[in-house]
């Protein structure tokens, strides 16, 4: 018999296992079980907007949804519709690809007043995620600290600062480009802890800054090392010097030139949150890097700001059965085996660390051990996952489902722009009662 193996997550961990297991075995079928009826996890809900590019990988993502060996359960929710033991019942594994889609807590006096988000809850609500859209923020600020040295604090700090024609063209969120567009935001402050040769912007990512059309980038040049010291491989010091080269040319910019500023502030370890009960600004104490670590040097500052994004890192949530890391955010596994039958992969597995790619060993590693742990299938599958389906009334929304609300989405797109996103799952699923709405090839 066919090995029946369910994934639950159909971001891109998930696709990535999926496309690895059926060039593995030519008779395993899998199945997709996706909490929201939109697909492809953080393509959708995570890449910024204005990088259209990087979510071109979604095509060949539904290229593999639409295999006849791959089923897809949209709007089926572990814990609520299904419980982990009844899928391990069902099916001969369970891959879990659910990702770590909270913010790690920011832990400084202060972080729960009013004005404070974290990174996940503030991109999903300017990208449209129905678990965000509620978000709300209070962009009534001429300031913003955003803390992080990453790629998710960049694109925050990016999208802050762009101007409604450069986002014509991107999938912003109705309420997030009215939000952001009308907000007299003037300095975004992009906040971190060690130096600049330890930052982790990506050059692409980086180089950005220097292109918008409204907004200058500000850099210290005594905070730039001269080169890079510390020892790694020949790849992660091109790299890292690249970072350098830019960020020394942000330095010789004439202050002033553009009308709103991100500025760089290296080596500055947040240590509270100012304002009561309300942000009005941010307490730093300058580092210095000793082994790659920042150590403070009791000397401290403020920035004033009315708003503070917190870019540190995700944690998976609780999740019933499934044994948690609680210190690392992730599944515990050994090496993406979680128990008999049981696998994880990408953040799950290893935490938010990597680009889209990366999730792709993932994939690889998974496939190999259930061909190692698996020889021959003996459990039901999707049949009994459909049953147990209609008995608890779920109405679950399948591929071609998702083709029809992302039609119904490009349909009501503005000229130039790929869609105009439903933000509501009611929404979502009221596409799929309206007979007229026509499918078009994805």
């Amino acid at each position: 018999m066919p090995v029946q193996v369910a994934i639950v997550g159909a971001g891109p961990s998930g696709f990535y296992a999926a496309a690895a297991l059926l060039r593995a075995d030519a008779a395993c079928h899998v199945d997709f079980i996706e909490a929201l009826p939109t697909p492809f996890g953080l393509i959708r809900g995570g890449v910024a907007p204005d990088h259209q590019s990087t979510k071109g990988v979604s095509r060949a993502f539904a290229r593999t949804a639409q295999e006849p060996r791959v089923g897809y359960y949209g709007n089926v929710v572990l814990g609520r519709d299904v419980s982990l033991d009844e899928l391990r019942g069902f099916y001969d594994a369970v891959v879990l690809a659910t990702g770590a889609p909270l913010d790690r807590p920011l832990g400084i006096p202060g972080s729960d007043a009013t004005g404070v988000y974290g990174a996940a809850a503030f991109v999903g609500w300017y990208n449209g995620h129905p678990d965000f859209c509620d978000l709300n923020p209070d962009l009534n600020t001429s300031a913003v600290a955003v803390i992080g040295n990453g790629n998710v604090a960049i694109d925050v700090a990016r999208v802050l600062v762009k101007t409604p024609a450069e986002m014509a063209a991107t999938d912003l969120a109705d309420h997030a480009a009215k939000a952001i567009h009308q907000a007299p935001i003037e300095d975004v402050y992009l906040i971190g802890r060690r130096g600049p040769a330890e930052a982790k912007f990506t050059n692409k990512e980086l180089t950005e800054m220097g292109d918008l059309a409204a907004c200058a980038p500000m850099v210290d040049p005594a905070q730039i090392p001269a080169q890079v010291d510390d020892e790694m491989s020949d790849r992660d010091r091109r790299l890292r010097e690249k970072n350098l080269a830019t960020l020394r040319g942000f330095a010789e910019r004439p202050p002033g030139e553009k009308p709103k500023r991100v500025h760089f502030l290296f080596c500055a370890k947040p240590v509270e949150v100012l304002g009561d009960g309300r942000v009005s600004g941010l307490r730093l104490e300058r580092t210095r890097v000793d082994s790659g670590r920042a150590v403070g040097t009791g000397e401290f500052f403020e920035i004033p700001c009315g708003a503070v994004i917190s870019a540190i890192g995700y944690r998976m949530p609780p999740l019933a059965d499934v044994p948690v890391d609680e210190a690392k955010g992730v599944v515990t596994n050994r090496d993406g085996r979680v128990a008999p039958g049981l696998y994880a992969v990408g953040w799950a597995k290893r935490g938010p660390v990597g680009v889209i790619g990366t999730n792709k060993a993932d994939g690889d590693t998974a496939a190999r051990q259930i061909g190692e742990d698996i020889a021959e299938g003996a459990r039901p599958g999707s049949p009994a996952l459909e049953a147990l389906l209609v008995e608890r009334g779920v109405r679950p929304v399948s591929f071609a489902d998702w083709q029809r609300i992302e039609a119904a989405e490009g349909a009501a797109a503005p000229a130039g722009a790929p869609r105009r996103k439903l933000i509501r799952i009611k929404d979502m699923l009221a596409v799929l009662e309206d007979s007229e709405v026509k499918v078009t090839e994805s």
